[in-house]
């Protein structure tokens, strides 16, 4: 960084202006955008789920506790898994804390992953986390939504291309690589209405960065992500870091 261009205070204010007006213009982009999500069309979710939680089994409709919104995140955790990755972790780690922001708002957000709920609540105690998670083990919910790989034919051979976070990460959970690839990260987003549930909204892989608080904090100052080729391998349970 000491080689970076070094200016006086005229300069530099000059620099950031001609840089603030391309923030506020990607701002009302942003804004745009949100419009436009919401204006998506609906689509009624008529499967009869049954998802495993800490009360019972609840159908779809009961996962919103309440509210009229829900937000899940698929959190990377199959069946073969021993405990959450490293990078899954850290999108529940953000989440913790905005839970009774979120309900103000009429929003309900849990987890959902294919594992037992047996082993997503001891990880869960583990962790720390209030956050509500159901399992999904007993229905096609994440292979339906995207989330999870119907079969092994559509897991990819081995390691061969992937990038080096895929091992670690399924080291870290104690799979191996195609067991780690058989779940995908993913949003999905429901509104309930009359009693009906609708998906809103969806995204996947790159598209649930917005759960990662850290990555626009580190967008702002010198160093960046500072990740280069070695994408989100730096990544650690929150009391894993030295």
């Amino acid at each position: 960084m000491t080689e970076h261009k070094v200016v006086g205070r005229a300069e530099w204010q000059a620099a950031r202006q001609e840089l603030l007006v391309r923030e506020k213009r990607h701002t009302r982009m942003g804004d745009e955008l949100a419009r436009q999500r919401r204006e998506l069309p609906w689509v009624a979710i008529d499967k009869d789920y049954r998802f495993d939680t800490d009360d019972g089994p609840r159908t779809p409709a009961e996962l919103f506790d309440g509210r009229s919104q829900l937000l899940v995140y698929h959190f990377m955790f199959g069946p073969s898994y021993q405990a959450g990755d490293p990078v899954n972790s850290s999108i529940a780690d953000g989440l913790d804390g905005l839970l009774p922001h979120l309900h103000a708002r009429d929003l309900t957000l849990l987890l959902v992953s294919r594992a037992p709920l047996a082993k997503l609540q001891a990880y869960q105690q583990r962790m720390g986390w209030r956050l509500p998670w159901v399992s999904a083990a007993n229905t096609d919910f994440n292979v339906d939504f995207g989330a999870a790989a119907a079969t092994q034919e559509q897991l990819p051979p081995g390691e061969g291309g992937l990038p080096p976070i895929v091992a670690q990460n399924a080291a870290a959970a104690g799979t191996d690589v195609r067991g780690y690839l058989s779940e995908a990260p993913a949003v999905s987003v429901f509104a309930l209405q009359d009693g009906v549930v609708y998906q809103t909204y969806a995204t996947t892989w790159r598209g649930v960065e917005f759960l990662m608080g850290y990555y626009p904090i580190l967008d702002r100052v010198p160093k960046g992500r500072d990740e280069g080729d070695a994408w989100q391998v730096w990544i650690r349970r929150h009391n894993e870091y030295v």
